[in-house]
């Protein structure tokens, strides 16, 4: 493995500058790593090679000219296949969308091409981003560069094995209940939700609208807010996205001072059902924090305890809304036979089209908001977020940012859970409440469970437009760790054995 691709982004961007390495160089280093461990991983669903490697010769020759350039130029970056990215496949990992090639790029794609970076392909999901460990995926399933027989998290699983497989620096992913933090957790990758609103969702295909939010997936804090200084900001062509300054995550991430911040550890987060060995890495983090100059306090939010359920009422409300769309007759997969009228042609599209967890949503959706029971859950559920909400502005008044572990238990193996949708549900028990109050959270990675030699992430969240607080502490508490262990912790990783691919 080239040494050049277990550096950080910005680390490679100053190679960049000082022209000591080229941007192709880069590229055909990550395309060499794809070619020598895809076939394990499975971290693409699609490759741009050609395309890529011009973008890469255009940005050196760009830089050859004098020309300033924005800090990633020329960085290699994969982007989960649910952003529309013109002349490429975008599937969503799904059969029914099998072979679309979307006219136009999503915003976020637009801003990564504008500011120079060059994008790899099109990473694995699980179907329509419904599910926590990329099993879902009508194209296979995403396995963990720590242990190939376990799961990457989900649903963007392929973005993190991606960066943890050092197949690519940057991803890009979306996260509606934990999409981007699990997968960052179980892979020990860093992975950022901003706030709702402040990253463009104009071109992202839709779970659930009002839960959605695209973000970065790295292998360092700071990597993780130069990509956030990318993708964020004002777009007039989403109506959910909010018209306020990008905050200065950069410099937040750099800074590597909490010094007085008071940290809130929630007490609703943790208990029965937490791996031991997640409860050991996580208080030793608390721990460290304390050393750092942080006061940890204790914090109540007695609503988080039906997040979970209010989370699979509205999301699946929303999902049967947004898969309407996918009805055989406007594009994507076509079930029609000689004869069939346009709901025969409908009703056999959809269901070869969409896999089993997706049925399972809409249907759940669709119930939730039929008549006679829209009150009783959806309504019901809408109550509880507001509940969610008010727990977070009682505790903001207490505290800076809260903290949790990310996910209750590591990397599962791959098959364990898929037929107990209740089991794999309850991986998104940390990160939903996050998401139902559109806050920004990050996770970081914390240590090697002393269980099973897994990674575990410690879950930031701060309040509305604060993201900087999620860079702030998490690169202080990444500095610590790294100074403890010699190097991030992917270093930590053993030897390369049959079932891994990080060493």
């Amino acid at each position: 493995m080239s040494e050049l691709i277990r550096q950080s982004a910005a680390e490679l961007v100053k190679k960049l500058e000082s022209e000591e390495v080229s941007s192709e160089e880069l590229t055909k280093q990550s395309l060499a790593q794809m070619d020598a461990v895809e076939d394990k991983v499975h971290a693409f669903l699609s490759v741009d090679q050609e395309r890529a490697l011009e973008q890469a010769r255009q940005i050196d020759a760009r830089r050859k000219s004098g020309e300033k350039l924005s800090p990633l130029a020329g960085i290699p970056v994969a982007v989960k296949d649910l952003f529309c990215y013109q002349g490429m496949p975008t599937t969503a990992a799904s059969k029914i969308l099998d072979g679309w090639v979307p006219p136009y790029d999503s915003t976020v794609v637009k801003r990564l091409l504008d500011a120079g970076m060059v994008i790899l392909g099109k990473t694995n999901l699980d179907e329509f981003a419904m599910g926590s460990s990329t099993e879902t995926s009508a194209f296979g399933p995403t396995h963990n560069p720590w242990d190939l027989e376990r799961i990457p998290g989900g649903s963007g699983g392929g973005s993190a094995a991606a960066v943890a497989a050092y197949e690519a620096p940057l991803a890009v992913g979306t996260d509606t209940g934990g999409s981007i933090r699990s997968p960052a957790s179980v892979t020990g990758t860093v992975g950022m939700k901003p706030t709702y609103g402040s990253v463009s969702r104009y071109g992202v295909i839709a779970m659930a609208s009002s839960l959605d939010q695209p973000g970065p997936c790295s292998r360092t804090v700071e990597d993780a807010a130069l990509l956030h200084s990318v993708m964020a900001g004002h777009d007039p062509m989403d109506s959910t996205s909010i018209n306020k300054p990008v905050p200065d995550v950069v410099s937040a991430a750099r800074k590597k001072d909490i010094k007085g911040l008071k940290i809130g550890v929630v007490k609703e987060l943790d208990g029965e059902g937490y791996e031991a060995g997640v409860k050991t890495r996580f208080s030793e983090a608390v721990d460290v924090l304390t050393d750092l100059g942080a006061e940890v306090v204790e914090i109540s939010c007695p609503s988080f305890k039906y997040a979970l359920a209010a989370y699979y009422l509205i999301m699946p409300a929303e999902v049967s809304s947004n898969m309407a769309r996918y009805d055989g007759i406007r594009y994507g997969l076509r079930v029609s036979e000689s004869g069939m009228n346009v709901e025969q042609t409908m009703r056999e599209t959809r269901a070869k089209g969409f896999g089993e967890e997706v049925k399972r949503r809409v249907i759940i959706g669709t119930y939730a908001l039929s008549s006679g029971y829209y009150d009783a859950y959806y309504g019901s559920a809408q109550k509880v977020r507001t509940l969610i909400k008010q727990d977070f502005e009682a505790a903001f008044q207490k505290c800076d940012v809260l903290i949790s572990p990310t996910t209750p238990f590591t990397a599962f193996k791959i098959g364990e859970k898929i037929d107990d949708p209740m089991s794999m549900y309850l991986s998104d028990l940390c990160t939903i409440p996050a998401n139902l109050a559109g806050l920004p959270a990050g996770s970081i990675p914390v240590g090697l469970s002393p269980d099973n030699g897994m990674p575990v992430g410690l879950q930031v969240i701060a309040p509305a437009l604060r993201d900087e607080l999620c860079y702030q502490v998490g690169g202080a508490l990444e500095a610590a760790l790294v100074d403890r262990w010699g190097g991030l912790l992917l270093s930590q990783a053993p030897e390369l054995t049959d079932k891994q691919v990080i060493a």
